[in-house]
């Protein structure tokens, strides 16, 4: 195959021919894509070329560069707007993926410093901690742990493992009469730790992509803070700007 002489370089061409195949569906997930070697003899170009196109597709999400398999291609990333508040749950339905959970405990604890700060409560008061692992069509997506103030479970009483292995934990809150009515969240990059990649089913090093998120009810009185690691390379977020 030829590439076009043009203002693009080469290896941008093969990345974008690659992708539109990844697209197309001629490689789907788990599919290996061609290797250096086939790409340097079907294009004509240098190994570097090579593998510059797929270390481009693999910033885009799109491959893992895996030793002795190659470049495979992954499940597309999820996106999930920050313009709104949404459960895990919602998200994963609106993408057409199927949400589980993994509940590893839920239990009363006393608020650490940072915790105490966001839910503006004295520091080793109570709180309810609930940690659990995310799931997408059963592939461990994030985990989850959540700190929320004991009065929300006043009338209700704390739910069981059971009962948030079962569904969304919003949903489980809204049914008892809890509503949040908005929240911050700020995120960043981080690796993983021993538990969290365990968790997601990852090796180390492994990047992962923390959201920090504080949700209040009606007058802003924070009653939610929770930490959420993502896999970096299947979770995305998207926001939109006004030109002010």
């Amino acid at each position: 195959m030829n590439l076009d002489e043009g203002p693009l370089p080469m290896w941008s061409q093969i990345a974008d021919r690659l992708r539109r195949a990844i697209e197309d569906g001629t490689f789907k997930p788990g599919d290996a894509l061609p290797g250096e070697a086939e790409i340097n003899k079907r294009f004509g170009v240098s190994r570097s070329t090579s593998r510059a196109a797929l270390d481009h597709l693999e910033t885009e999400g799109l491959i893992k560069r895996r030793s002795g398999l190659g470049s495979i291609v992954i499940e597309p990333r999820v996106e999930r707007s920050l313009n709104r508040l949404s459960s895990f749950s919602e998200d994963m339905r609106l993408r057409g993926l199927k949400p589980t959970y993994r509940t590893k405990s839920i239990r009363l604890a006393p608020a650490g410093p940072t915790v105490a700060t966001e839910l503006k409560i004295e520091s080793n008061a109570n709180v309810v901690e609930i940690d659990r692992v995310l799931l997408a069509d059963g592939t461990p997506m994030a985990t989850s742990m959540t700190y929320l103030l004991p009065s929300l479970f006043d009338a209700s009483g704390m739910p069981s493992i059971d009962e948030l292995d079962r569904g969304s934990l919003y949903t489980w809150l809204r049914n008892a009469g809890v509503f949040f009515a908005g929240g911050d969240e700020r995120i960043e990059g981080a690796l993983a730790d021993a538990q969290t990649a365990r968790d997601l089913g990852v090796r180390q090093p492994a990047a992962v992509l923390v959201c920090h998120r504080t949700s209040w009810a009606a007058g802003k009185q924070p009653v939610e803070h929770v930490v959420l690691h993502y896999l970096a390379d299947r979770y995305s977020f998207h926001v939109k700007l006004a030109q002010q």
